[in-house]
């Protein structure tokens, strides 16, 4: 069942700073439970994305770093703000299959009524993602240095 979506945004972005601006004002549309799902190219700003969301979660810019290597890093907000208490950012990028991240206990953050839990690369957690409430934000390349942000929410994969 595919369900319509209520929210849907599209921003253009002409440096890092705005990107970060995006991912701040988008922040405040999410709450606890969400599961935010990031697409885009290797280099398109997801982790860019990310610092202005952490950022308005009171996290700061400076402790956000891609997961790339690390495959999961969790964040605890300094204080809970719309039910959010973790912020858990993942990136599937180097991941043979889902198994790899069950192990290391996504299934515990999806769960979670007060983890916002972002996802780069989802395509390769789609089984995992079924039948979930989903936040779509696609970075796409317009040239070398602009990028359009389209956010939709109440998606599936």
């Amino acid at each position: 069942m595919l369900m319509k979506p209520n929210y849907h945004m599209e921003y253009q972005s002409t440096c890092q700073d705005d990107t970060i601006q995006i991912g701040a004002k988008t922040a405040t549309t999410l709450t606890g439970g969400n599961i935010v799902i990031l697409q885009g190219d290797l280099g398109a700003g997801k982790t860019t994305l990310v610092k202005g969301l952490a950022d308005t979660l009171g996290i700061s810019q400076n402790d956000i770093t891609s997961p790339t290597f690390t495959i999961m890093n969790v964040y605890t907000l300094p204080k809970a703000i719309n039910n959010i208490q973790t912020l858990v950012h993942m990136d599937t990028y180097r991941m043979e299959n889902e198994d790899d991240l069950i192990e290391i206990g996504i299934e515990e953050y999806l769960e979670d009524p007060n983890t916002l839990t972002i996802i780069e690369w989802p395509e390769k957690v789609q089984s995992l993602l079924q039948k979930k409430n989903l936040t779509t934000i696609a970075i796409n390349h317009t040239s070398p240095t602009d990028r359009t942000i389209t956010i939709t929410k109440n998606t599936t994969l």
